[in-house]
């Protein structure tokens, strides 16, 4: 987890937990974050500095309102920045921009309507693999996520190389039958 993200989870934790001063000092951090974005995403659309104003404002009330369904088990930041990415979308449909107003690569952005995706698989794989031993989990996690070899996840893990190629198989199984009930393996 990188800095930024624990010093804002631990902020808006902090929040949640009735710390106004964090609280206040995450929407600062926030804000000129979010303002940055903004400002580079709609000059590359052609649109002016004050709309980014007006859409810090939008993402910053949509982050208060819907603080009570941030999962503290999860990251923050992507939590944080499916918000502002939908308000951005959600502005520049409002908006009339048409696909020639914005540059290519964000293009698509205007027709999406499944952006949140990733993080939602994120969280539910999060959830999925909570429900595994801990063995299984950290297999998993150390080849199949972080991409270390199974002699290094092995090395971390305190298990066998051969203990840590079952628990990726069994684990693998237990997910994907999670994931398609009723199917047999």
């Amino acid at each position: 987890m990188s800095t930024n993200e624990q010093e804002l989870k631990s902020l808006m934790t902090a929040g949640l937990d009735g710390d106004a001063a964090a609280y206040r000092a995450l929407l600062e951090r926030l804000s000129a974050h979010l303002r940055n974005y903004y400002r580079g995403r709609l000059a590359r659309a052609g649109r002016g500095a004050f709309e980014a104003e007006d859409l810090l404002q939008e993402v910053l009330l949509a982050i208060h309102t819907r603080r009570h369904t941030y999962d503290r088990a999860e990251l923050f930041t992507p939590w944080v920045h499916a918000i502002a990415r939908y308000k951005l979308i959600d502005y520049l449909r409002r908006t009339n921009a048409s696909h020639g107003d914005v540059p290519i690569d964000d293009a698509g952005e205007l027709a999406a309507h499944a952006d949140h995706d990733g993080v939602e698989s994120s969280i539910d794989l999060g959830r999925m693999m909570a429900q595994l031993p801990v063995k299984m989990q950290r297999a998993i996690q150390y080849v199949k996520l972080d991409g270390l070899s199974v002699a290094e996840a092995a090395r971390r893990s305190g298990m066998s190389e051969a203990a840590v190629k079952v628990n990726i198989h069994r684990g693998l199984k237990a997910l994907s039958a999670a994931i398609r009930p009723g199917v047999a393996s």
